[in-house]
């Protein structure tokens, strides 16, 4: 189904002349929506006498009417040079030799142009067997510049010489057609670096785009090249995919393309087993949960969000010990390490976030322990609010009752001696041994 031309670019189309270069009355770039401190860096770099370019993702949603989250600097300058210009600098990456220029908490992201790295002699030595590059450090000309980077709509260049935008990759006319187009062969693209099919996928849930036919072919079939991606790098791009407001489009076509199984494969497997639409209920619920927050400018942990996507292999995994007679909280703790130490194999996950995710699982039971004193040390945990917010979402989803959902909600509402009064139902001891709800996954 052909998309409808995007606001803002519909009258932009480049022509037939390469490259296109849109002066500023007609494109709707502002430097009033561009952040002072990008500016600052762009004018610097010119004063300098380099060449300044915004470019990338905050081109293409400055041109879509969007509000960027990220400015991002392309000049001639060497990382050297953009050093001795700015004192608040610093040189970071080996495979990406970039510059970020410091302005408290806020970092402009300053790189040079660079060409393909197969265009000086001894790239070979900057590949892997399987096409990935491992360093990519030669420079070139803003033209190179342009036709290494991946997608067309974010090869787009807001020279701070006149205020035009330089278009050398038909990205205009992408935007306008809403598509999302690979530069060059897309398979070769994505073997020089498997992280792009993960960007495919973000950028078209999250701008509402559809892949070119060409560069979604190919997709299915490379899944296993993420293998081959450090776990590290990984773990960001899974809160790129998940946390910018967009996380159940994204979740709906990682699964659509094989992907999601080479980012989560017990997770994967769980859900290739649902039953009654359960555990996909769960997840989707979270995401959901995760969009609406982001929308509202609220903080999501990254520790939440793995918890959701990893819970139902630990839940499954519990169970399974449970009926070998493991108790229950060791049963819980053996769950979490099995699952988790197969998930960072795949994805790594830190320590900060996996004790906090290790907490908001281990206390799911206790919520069904509601007497004597056990539910006022429940309420004073410092994971309580956590934990709470994830029995909810597991209410919701079909796998706990919701009527323990519901009494939790209101022991925190009421006044303290209603309270005790609440958990005097329950008995001194309070020890209701109550297991998730299980699933059948036979015939019924």
């Amino acid at each position: 189904m052909a998309t409808q031309p995007k606001d803002g670019v519909t009258d932009l189309l480049p022509s037939t002349e390469t490259p296109s270069v849109i002066p500023r009355p007609e494109h709707i770039i502002s430097r009033a929506n561009i952040s002072e401190h990008a500016l600052k860096v762009l004018y610097r770099l010119k004063n300098a006498g380099y060449q300044a370019h915004l470019v990338g993702g905050g081109v293409r949603d400055l041109l879509l009417g969007r509000e960027p989250k990220d400015f991002d600097v392309a000049t001639d300058a060497s990382p050297e040079q953009v050093k001795q210009v700015f004192r608040n600098c610093r040189l970071i990456g080996r495979r990406f030799r970039l510059a970020h220029v410091h302005f408290g908490r806020d970092i402009i992201e300053v790189a040079t142009f660079r060409a393909k790295s197969d265009d000086q002699a001894g790239a070979g030595e900057r590949s892997a067997d399987n096409g990935m590059l491992l360093r990519d450090n030669v420079y070139g000309s803003i033209e190179e510049d342009a036709f290494r980077r991946d997608f067309t709509i974010n090869a787009l260049y807001y020279n701070i010489e006149d205020f035009s935008v330089t278009d050398y990759t038909g990205g205009i006319e992408d935007l306008a057609q809403g598509q999302l187009r690979l530069i060059g062969d897309p398979e070769e693209r994505y073997r020089e670096d498997p992280v792009r099919m993960l960007r495919a996928v973000r950028f078209a849930a999250k701008l509402g785009f559809n892949i070119a036919p060409e560069c979604e072919q190919p997709l299915t079939r490379l899944g296993p090249l993420l293998q081959g991606v450090p776990a590290a790098r990984l773990f960001e791009e899974v809160l790129k995919l998940f946390m910018a407001g967009s996380a159940v489009q994204t979740f709906e076509k990682l699964r659509h393309y094989n992907l999601f199984e080479h980012l989560f494969p017990a997770t994967e497997e769980a859900l290739a087993h649902e039953d009654h639409a359960f555990p996909i209920t769960f997840v989707l619920r979270a995401l959901e949960n995760t969009d609406r927050r982001v929308q509202a400018d609220k903080p999501v942990t990254p520790a939440f969000l793995y918890a959701a996507v990893l819970w139902e292999p630990v839940r499954l995994r519990q169970l399974e010990l449970l009926d070998a007679g493991v108790p229950e909280t060791p049963a819980m703790d053996q769950a979490a390490t099995s699952v988790l130490t197969r998930q960072v194999q795949h994805v790594a996950i830190p320590k900060r976030f996996t004790l906090p995710m290790r907490e908001i699982w281990g206390l799911q039971h206790r919520f069904a322990q509601r007497g004597g004193q056990r539910a006022f040390r429940l309420l004073t945990h410092p994971r309580f609010r956590a934990a709470y917010d994830f029995l909810l979402l597991r209410a919701e989803s079909g796998e706990e009752e919701l009527e323990l959902a519901e009494w939790w909600t209101r022991f925190q509402e009421v006044k303290p001696e209603e309270r005790a009064e609440m958990v005097q139902g329950f008995g001194g001891a309070g020890r209701r041994r109550r297991r998730s709800r299980r699933r059948n996954t036979g015939p019924e």
